[in-house]
């Protein structure tokens, strides 16, 4: 390997934060390639093409959610190896994790051609948008082998050190999908439709170009016999990812819940929240990078046997992500009509009902910045059954009744419904926080 990066030795903050950059802004682009077909579509279509796509993409979130979820045991096992000083063996679990998940990809692609229509009707998709939301989740799981690729990818280089890589394939996406999405939904007024094909296209042309790179750089170097599954190699990435992928659906599904009971409240709430959460999207990256930043920190320094500096890291990220969390929660809860004016145009009940629900989410801006580290160090440190279990604890203890019991409230508040989002993460935080003294105190920080 290449520009393997090892975080087990000098300064903790600088080297946190030069890693954390790059994760930071391929999140950012990510998440603003998602953005893109809503708001081009918002501006150039009619609403009930914005319900599609906002649905469309809770379901396709649901999928990456589980691609992530599970790659994330391939980031630990290769960060433990790096931290063990046992590089030899990463080529085989790059290797065993590639036949893994092109299996995987398969498999969604077909299943999802047949269950899209089932889907669509368990979101409560408005009836003027259910062909829609048929077709973009169709087209888009058409191409679930590049939503899988595309993150496997991401997977391997951070578990290397690496985050440069990473921050590369999503820029080459999220200028295709630009492109894609106005010449497809602006110019060729293909709708709801244009935006999917125009993500599908972009993910495969990134991948593509992101695997030559790779290639003539020589980044990683694997040998033949590396590609030949090893049970052992698949067995481990499964038994560390499968936790984590399990919970990271269940919580996707929880704010599939969620749509599917503002779906009930009309188009003009669905599109509303559908903006919102797409928002909420740019509002979390800091508290998502790093969580996934600290995941890769801490998986070298336990291999190492650091864990003092694994505890230090997390620290530092609660009090960077924090302090801006403050500044961004004020303004998304002041000013969140602003926000929403971007992808609504002039469709003043969208900008309202969005910017109604975004201030539920101003507020969890404090919260999960001590969450989502929490999660990432526990990840780094191999304890993702707890990440599952306080996960499930949190959609479907909390916020699932608290979104249902508050959509029962006349006349119906987006904020109130909104407001089950921080309540589980302030549950779920609780759930960290015991954990963690229960770990420090048996000096056993993974299983």
């Amino acid at each position: 390997m290449k520009k393997e990066q090892d975080f087990t030795n000098g300064k903790i903050m600088g080297p946190l934060l030069r890693f954390a950059l790059p994760v930071f802004f391929a999140l950012c682009l990510q998440t603003m390639y998602g953005a893109v077909d809503l708001l081009i579509v918002g501006q150039y279509a009619q609403t009930f093409d914005v319900s599609a796509v906002s649905t469309g993409t809770f379901v396709m979130h649901l999928l990456t959610s589980a691609v992530t979820g599970l790659a994330m045991g391939t980031t630990v096992q290769i960060g433990q190896k790096i931290g063990e000083k046992r590089t030899h063996e990463v080529g085989g679990i790059i290797g065993s994790s590639t036949v893994l998940f092109l299996a995987f990809g398969l498999v969604l692609t077909v299943l999802m051609q047949f269950l899209a229509p089932f889907i669509s009707k368990l979101m409560q998709a408005p009836n003027e948008a259910f062909d829609a939301t048929v077709s973009y989740i169709r087209i888009c799981s058409a191409g679930a082998i590049f939503i899988v690729a595309y993150n496997v990818i991401g997977s391997i280089f951070r578990g290397m050190g690496n985050s440069a890589i990473p921050l590369l394939t999503v820029a080459i996406a999220c200028v295709v999908n630009i492109v894609g999405d106005y010449v497809l939904v602006a110019v060729f007024d293909m709708a709801a439709a244009g935006a999917a094909i125009a993500t599908v296209a972009a993910q495969a042309v990134s991948v593509v170009l992101s695997l030559i790179i790779v290639r003539k750089k020589k980044l990683v170097r694997i040998r033949k016999e590396d590609w030949k599954p090893k049970k052992a190699l698949i067995m481990r990435t499964i038994h560390i990812g499968l936790p984590i992928a399990f919970q990271d659906v269940l919580v996707t599904m929880s704010f599939m819940v969620i749509a599917g009971i503002v779906n009930g409240l009309g188009v003009v709430a669905s599109a509303g929240v559908g903006i919102a959460e797409k928002i909420c999207g740019f509002i979390m990256l800091v508290p998502s990078a790093f969580s996934q930043s600290i995941s890769a920190f801490v998986a070298q320094n336990i291999g190492a046997g650091k864990r003092e500096r694994a505890n230090l890291a997390l620290k530092y990220a609660i009090l960077t992500s924090l302090a801006v969390g403050v500044v961004i929660g004020y303004f998304s809860f002041f000013h969140g009509d602003m926000l929403t004016a971007i992808f609504a145009g002039d469709k003043q009940d969208v900008i309202q009902a969005g910017a109604e629900y975004l201030k539920a989410y101003a507020i969890d801006c404090l919260f999960v910045s001590f969450l989502f580290c929490f999660t990432g160090y526990f990840n780094g440190c191999g304890n993702t059954r707890f990440v599952m279990v306080q996960g499930i604890i949190g959609a479907f203890a909390v916020r699932i009744p608290i979104s249902f019991l508050m959509s029962r409230l006349f006349p119906e508040s987006l904020f109130l419904i909104g407001l089950a989002t921080p309540s589980s993460t302030v549950v779920q935080i609780i759930c960290c926080a015991v954990f963690m003294r229960r770990c420090l105190k048996k000096q056993k920080l993974f299983e």
